[in-house]
C-alpha cells in the first residue's frame, strides 16, 4: 500500500506545469496589488476582520466549492475539488501583523494603530504575512482555473494569530485545528512558506527534520521582603537574587544540555522591580523565552530552569515562582515528504537557487499542523538583488522591507507543490 505522505514524485513536470506558470504570471499585477493593500491595512492577531473578508470574497468569486469563515475567530478555510479523483493536500498562509510602527518609506506604508494588550501601538506587516496571504490567494485562483485537470482536492487555510493572540485569548493554528480546519476533507500533506530577510530574493531555503525551534514563555517572580536600601539586612533582596538567577540560567544550556544533539536558547528579555533607588522592593519579575529543537531537551530545560531558579532563591532566603507557558512545538519537516518535493522547488526556481539552510531559532505554529499531517515548511528570500542579507533589516524590524519579486516564485512554488503532490500520490496509488 503506497504511503500518500511520500508520493512517487514525477520524474518530469506534470501536464499542468506550463499552465500553472502561465496563469501565475498573468496574476502578477493583482498579486502585487493585494500584497500592497494588506500591507497598508495590517491587522493584529484575532482581529484580521478586513483581511479575512477580502480573502473569503476572493475564494467565493473564483468558485471554490466550500468557503468557511470565522474559524478560530477570523480564519478562512476554502476547498477546491478537482474534477479527477485523488488525495487531498493543504496549503496554509498566515494573515496577522505585528504591534510594530513602520519606518519604511513606501507609498503604501502602514499608518495603522490599534490596541494590543491594553496598549496603543503601531501595526505593521513586519514579518511578511501580507505576502503569504496574497500568494495563497493567487495560488487558489491559479488552481481553480485548472479544476478540470486537477486530481484530488486542495484545502486553502488562511490562519489568524500566528504571532500569538492577545493575552487571555486562544487563537492560531491550534485553535483552527480544534475547530476542524483539518477535517472534511482531511489532507494527506500540508505545505507552507515564509518570506525571509536571510535569503536573496526568490531563493528558496528548506531543511528536512527539525527546522524551526519550539517556543515557550518564561516568567520568574522572585519574592523578597522590602526594606530600606541603607539596611539590606533587615529585609530580603529580590534584585540581587534575580541577578544571580539570570547568571545561573546561562549554565542551563552551556553546562547541562548535550549540545552535540541539538542547539537551545534560554533568554531573559525583561526585568521589572523596584520604584526608587533607596528602597529594596518586595519582588522582581523576569520574563524570557526558551527555544529548542528536540521535545525531550525541551522538557529537560523546563526542569533545569525551575530547579535552578528555586534553588538560587532559597539560598538567598527568598521565594521564587516559575511559570513556563508552552507556545509552539518544534517545526519538523517530514523527511520523506521533503525529499520527494525538493525536485519541484528546484524546477520552479532552478536547482542552484534552492538551498539547504541551517536551523532557524524562530518558531512557527505551522508546527501544530505538522503534528497531525506530514508537512513541508520552506522559506523564500526577499533581499533585493545586490544587497547582502547581513546588511538589511530582519523580519520583525520596523525597517523590514520586501522585494516584491519574491511573490511570483512563492505562487509558483506552492501551486507546483500541490499539483506535483497530487499527481505523484495518484501515480503511486496506481503502481
Amino acid at each position: 500500500m503506497p504511503d500518500p505522505s511520500h508520493p512517487s514524485h514525477p520524474t518530469r513536470p506534470t501536464p499542468l506545469a506550463a499552465q500553472i506558470d502561465a496563469a501565475a504570471s498573468a496574476l502578477q499585477e493583482p498579486l502585487i496589488a493585494w500584497r500592497r493593500d494588506f500591507h497598508a491595512h495590517p491587522e493584529l492577531g484575532n482581529r484580521e476582520f478586513r483581511t479575512a473578508a477580502i480573502v473569503a470574497e476572493h475564494l467565493r468569486a473564483i468558485g471554490l466549492d466550500e468557503v468557511r469563515t470565522g474559524v478560530a475567530h477570523t480564519g478562512v478555510v476554502g476547498v477546491l475539488k478537482g474534477a479527477l479523483p485523488g488525495p487531498v493536500v493543504a496549503l496554509r498562509a498566515d494573515m496577522d501583523a505585528l504591534p510594530v510602527a513602520e519606518q519604511v518609506d513606501l507609498p503604501f506604508a502602514s499608518k495603522q494603530r490599534a490596541t494590543w494588550n491594553d496598549e496603543t501601538v503601531g501595526v505593521m506587516h513586519a514579518c511578511g504575512h501580507d505576502c503569504h496571504t496574497a500568494i495563497l490567494m493567487a495560488v487558489a485562483q491559479v488552481l481553480a482555473g485548472l479544476r478540470a485537470q486537477l486530481r484530488g482536492s486542495v484545502k486553502f487555510i488562511f490562519q489568524p494569530a500566528e504571532e500569538m493572540p492577545p493575552e487571555g485569548e486562544d487563537g492560531g493554528a491550534k485553535m483552527m485545528i480544534a475547530e476542524g480546519a483539518l477535517q472534511n476533507p482531511t489532507p494527506q500533506a500540508i505545505f507552507g512558506l515564509h518570506v525571509t530577510s536571510r535569503l536573496p530574493v526568490g531563493v528558496i531555503g528548506y531543511r528536512p527534520g527539525p527546522t524551526m525551534a519550539s517556543s515557550d514563555t518564561l516568567r520568574i517572580t522572585v519574592l523578597g521582603r522590602q526594606t530600606h536600601g541603607a539596611a539590606p539586612w533587615l529585609g530580603v533582596d529580590p534584585i540581587v537574587t534575580a541577578a544571580q538567577v539570570v547568571l545561573g540560567l546561562q549554565t542551563v544550556v552551556s553546562r547541562q544540555l548535550d549540545l552535540t544533539k541539538e542547539p537551545a536558547v534560554v533568554t531573559i528579555g525583561a526585568i521589572k522591580g523596584g520604584v526608587r533607588e533607596n528602597i529594596i522592593p518586595d519582588s522582581v519579575e523576569m520574563r524570557g523565552t526558551i527555544r529548542s529543537f528536540d521535545e525531550g531537551m525541551r522538557e529537560q530545560i523546563h526542569d533545569s530552569v525551575t530547579l535552578l531558579a528555586e534553588s538560587v532563591a532559597r539560598g538567598s532566603r527568598a521565594e521564587c515562582q516559575v511559570c513556563i507557558t508552552r507556545n509552539y512545538p518544534v517545526t519538523v519537516n517530514d523527511p520523506g515528504l521533503t525529499a520527494a518535493m525538493v525536485p519541484t522547488l528546484q524546477r520552479v526556481v532552478g536547482a542552484e537557487r534552492v538551498l539547504l539552510i541551517d536551523k532557524v531559532s524562530g518558531s512557527e505554529d505551522f508546527s501544530f499542523f505538522q503534528r497531525l499531517v506530514p508537512g513541508l515548511f520552506f522559506f523564500v528570500g526577499v533581499v533585493p538583488e545586490g544587497q547582502s542579507p547581513d546588511s538589511v533589516a530582519p523580519n520583525h524590524s520596523p525597517r523590514f522591507f520586501v522585494d516584491e519579486a519574491c511573490l511570483l516564485p512563492g505562487v509558483r512554488a506552492l501551486a507546483h507543490l500541490a499539483c506535483d503532490y497530487l499527481e505523484g500520490s495518484a501515480e503511486g496509488a496506481s503502481d
